[in-house]
């Protein structure tokens, strides 16, 4: 396998765009999957109750509906030449403001169609199976009215031609996870988890801004071909500057660090929302920026240094985390965030690594998506429980639910040919050839992005070998999320049809895609063209060491959660294990360093206001009422009362004006 890297920024001719064709067939009327969407989103808030019945159905009709259409367009793509697949559609005039002006358009392009079919098929299956999951709630049309805004939202986010529609999106997105993590907010926890999700996101948000302002400001436009033509004499300063904000804007949305703390939060929601905002919508939104914004980095070597290395720093970290959780949920999180910390790794390599970034990243959503369906399988059965050393044995009554999670399973540790071999063993390649870029004579660099990201998959097979035994081997020490016993069955098959479609994609996407660099040549128009780099040792040696490493650590976990028994309560643990089981004390961290000091800024504040301006403005007020009521005595009524104060007056003012005098 042939690892491929790109040139430095000193090199522009390493990444060559396709020029932007005119819309042809279908792509005229690619608006339509996220209009149909929202505007089920809007019938189903609006007429409220009375669609109750058959509201759920409609939302899946339109999801379907943006999954059709995506498809049409894709085959339509396909059969045009590579120049001609970058089409770029101008729907109205959104912000005029003299000379500045930003169009509501769409860049329909092997990039964002990628991303179409991934959150349309996925969020469809999420969508069906969600009809049995929240088959009894009294709220399921709206929860179906906020997955269908979802969808739209995350389609804005990758279809707009501008960082401004991109944004509308993006804040669509935020919005959306916000609804859904505190959907059953009548417990206070999940309440308070979505207000820090909402919360953590603004930070990123914030970099998002910033990084249009520069633009605004250097290009006088927040159009994607504008920046990417004008970023090259813009300065290296002016491209880090965008750069590194635009990474604060990926860390936020995409839970990297040091903005990685209301990932695990987010399971508050229902079981389908975290597979949706998982796999296919919300934490994927911020490697798609970091790629669509290629050329920004490629002119800041800064800034893409600075994208690998929080890549790297999440990657181990998530992967340490999940060795440590028992909630299901939160360990299936810390693994998305160890996932999605492989591709920003991959993000920050360059071209190469962009293009297996989004191969990682399409692959990781049908795998992480079933094995959060799957999840959901389990708590189903075993009355929303969520704690693992309450599972154990599961594969003896739910059969279908722990062979497709079986897949999945395979699939993240990078079992030859399960999808994710295809794709994350790839930036691990790439990452041992990071020093040996053209002009670059660092293979110290290699050794160190390749030995973290390959003993980062060594702990994936552990954490994640260790969720599979703890959950479907062993003993069977089942009880719901109230202690009682529990006796668990397969779920129905509106929810298991779904897990089988995913699993099938799970064990052959990657290998499908692969063959012949099939997924690397169609985001060529937009990732630009390769090159060639050597990785510091080979790539056979590469390949060996990190599947013994991978089949060393399962077998580890299967010695530990298999054939030993688990006890039912969560023992100690070491400094380590204690750390991770607190996220490393990110939100201690947070509360010192940024509540605390916020809280106090804000009493102080009050008090200023509360002592200071208003004492001094009700201070005098009050010496105005006492003058007032001094001076309301004199007034008797009596002429020679006030004859006498006019007479003292006449007096006073003579004795001063004989002392002037004097």
């Amino acid at each position: 396998m042939t690892v491929i890297s790109f040139l430095p920024a000193a090199s522009e001719s390493a990444v060559q765009y396709a020029d932007v064709a005119s819309p042809q067939g279908a792509a005229n009327i690619a608006w339509l999957m996220f209009v149909v969407p929202a505007v089920v989103a809007g019938i189903l808030l609006i007429l409220g109750k009375r669609t109750d019945r058959w509201g759920h159905w409609l939302a899946v009709a339109a999801s379907w509906f943006s999954f059709i259409l995506g498809a049409v367009i894709l085959i339509q793509m396909l059969a045009l030449p590579a120049g001609e697949r970058r089409m770029n559609i101008n729907l109205f005039e959104w912000i005029p403001a003299g000379e500045f002006r930003v169009n509501f358009g769409m860049l329909v392009d092997p990039l964002s169609m990628t991303f179409v079919m991934l959150v349309t098929f996925v969020g469809s299956l999420i969508l069906v199976y969600s009809v049995g999951y929240m088959e009894h709630d009294p709220a399921r049309r709206r929860f179906f009215a906020y997955l269908a805004l979802f969808i739209a939202s995350m389609l804005i986010l990758v279809l707009g031609n501008s960082y401004a529609t991109l944004f509308l999106g993006w804040e669509g997105v935020g919005l959306c996870s916000y609804l859904l993590i505190g959907f059953w907010n009548q417990i206070p926890e999940n309440a308070t988890a979505a207000k820090k999700a909402f919360i953590m996101n603004r930070v990123g948000d914030m970099g998002l801004l910033a990084a249009m302002m520069a633009m605004v400001a250097s290009f006088n436009s927040v159009d994607f071909t504008a920046v990417n033509e004008g970023i090259a004499s813009a300065g290296s300063t002016t491209a880090t500057v965008i750069g590194l904000f635009l990474l604060l804007a990926a860390c936020g949305k995409s839970a990297q660090y040091p903005l990685q703390a209301w990932l695990g939060d987010a399971m508050a929601g229902p079981t389908p929302v975290s597979a949706l905002i998982h796999a296919a919508t919300m934490v994927t939104a911020g490697v798609y920026l970091v790629v669509r914004s290629g050329m920004v980095f490629l002119a800041a070597p800064v800034a893409m240094t600075a994208v690998a290395v929080v890549g790297l720093i999440t990657l181990l970290m998530g992967a340490i985390i999940g060795c440590a959780k028992d909630d299901i949920k939160k360990a299936l999180a810390a693994s998305t965030m160890s996932q999605v910390g492989y591709m920003m790794l991959g993000a920050g390599l360059g071209p190469i690594g962009w293009a297996f970034a989004i191969f990682h990243l399409l692959t990781h959503g049908f795998f992480k998506s079933l094995m959060f369906l799957g999840a959901g399988s389990v708590m189903h059965a075993l009355g929303e429980q969520t704690n693992m050393r309450r599972y154990g044995a599961l594969r003896k009554v739910m059969g279908i639910t722990w062979i497709t999670f079986m897949a999945g399973w395979l699939a993240i540790l990078g079992v030859a040919p399960f999808s994710g071999y295809w794709s994350k063993d790839r930036i691990i390649e790439a990452a041992f050839a990071v020093g040996n870029f053209a002009g670059m004579d660092a293979p110290w660099l290699g050794w160190v992005y390749g030995l973290i990201a390959m003993f980062a998959a060594g702990l994936t097979a552990f954490y994640m070998s260790r969720l599979f035994f703890m959950t479907f081997n062993g003993k069977a020490r089942w009880a719901t999320a109230n202690g009682e016993p529990a006796q668990p069955h397969e779920s129905k098959p509106i929810m298991t049809v779904p897990l089988i479609i995913l699993a099938v994609f799970a064990v052959a996407l990657g290998g499908i895609l692969s063959f012949g660099d099939i997924f690397i040549t169609w985001l060529a128009p937009s990732v630009g063209e390769t090159h060639h780099a050597t990785p510091v040792i080979p790539v056979i040696v590469i390949q060996i060491l990190t599947i013994a490493l991978v089949v060393a650590a399962a077998i580890l976990a299967w010695f530990k959660y298999a054939r030993d028994e688990v006890p039912v309560y969560q023992p100690a643990g070491n400094a380590l294990t204690q750390a991770a089981r607190a996220d490393f004390y990110q939100d201690k961290f947070n509360e010192a360093v940024f509540m605390t000091p916020s809280i106090d800024v804000m009493k102080g504040v009050t008090a200023v206001d509360s002592k200071g301006i208003d004492g001094a403005v009700n201070g005098v007020s009050w010496l105005m009422r006492k003058v007032g009521s001094i001076l309301s005595r004199t007034e008797s009524g009596y002429a020679r009362a006030y004859a006498g104060y006019i007479l003292g007056g006449v007096v006073i003012v003579l004795a001063i004006a004989l002392g002037i005098r004097l």
